[in-house]
């Protein structure tokens, strides 16, 4: 009971300061947004925007685990105030920090949709789309590559994992064994499943091939 009011209380006092940032950016007023944020920030996890952004996204998520088990709704509240801070820099111009902000934001909302988050609190995949739209034209971290291959395999979307798998690849990643493990998966579906995921039998087992061909020396 107590963690659903904590939730709650969460998700409102979100709706709220989302609202107020939006008027803020509207009338350019960018510093006082972020003050927003921040507050928020103190209140609901008791941190602020300056530490936040000084930790590795490894370090954030460590704060949300007790013992084995992750807050994963609190982790994806994180997530959603550096979204917002993201876009208060982007309104201000300021690119770099937009971005170190989206893309944390991203590998944080894929890591917590992949331990359990609820995805209808904070219209989770919804705001993973619209940051993978906003990061687009940049190269990911190897360690949000990874999550997000293993995300769109949950979901279904088999060419997307594909085209992570081959990203790694491209970056100098050892993931042979990562790739052959994804085709053996692959083919343990039905075509209709493959299909669905715009991904046809025909190219899995074109694919494999080409793989096992592509990385037959990293795997020896």
């Amino acid at each position: 009971m107590f963690r659903r009011d904590y939730i709650v209380r969460m998700i409102e006092d979100m709706t709220v300061m989302v609202a107020k940032v939006l008027t803020l950016k509207q009338d350019k007023k960018t510093t006082e947004a972020l003050w927003e944020v921040d507050e928020l920030l103190m209140r609901h996890f008791r941190l602020n925007s300056r530490l936040l952004n000084s930790l590795s996204v490894e370090d954030i998520i460590d704060m949300f685990r007790l013992g084995t088990v992750l807050e994963a709704d609190k982790l994806q509240g994180v997530a959603r105030l550096l979204k917002e801070e993201g876009g208060i820099y982007a309104a201000k111009g300021d690119r770099d920090a937009a971005l170190f902000r989206a893309m944390r934001s991203l590998h944080l909302f894929i890591y917590a949709d992949l331990h359990g988050a609820d995805r209808e609190l904070l219209n989770m995949t919804e705001e993973i789309n619209e940051l993978l739209e906003e990061v687009e034209p940049y190269r990911l971290p190897a360690k949000t590559e990874r999550l997000l291959m293993a995300y769109h395999e949950s979901r279904g979307h088999y060419a997307k994992a594909e085209n992570s798998l081959y990203r790694l690849w491209e970056q100098g990643e050892n993931v042979a064994e990562e790739g052959r493990e994804l085709y053996e998966r692959l083919l343990l579906l039905s075509p209709e499943q493959l299909a669905q995921g715009s991904l046809p039998l025909e190219e899995v087992q074109q694919g494999r091939g080409e793989w096992s061909k592509l990385t037959v020396n990293a795997i020896m």
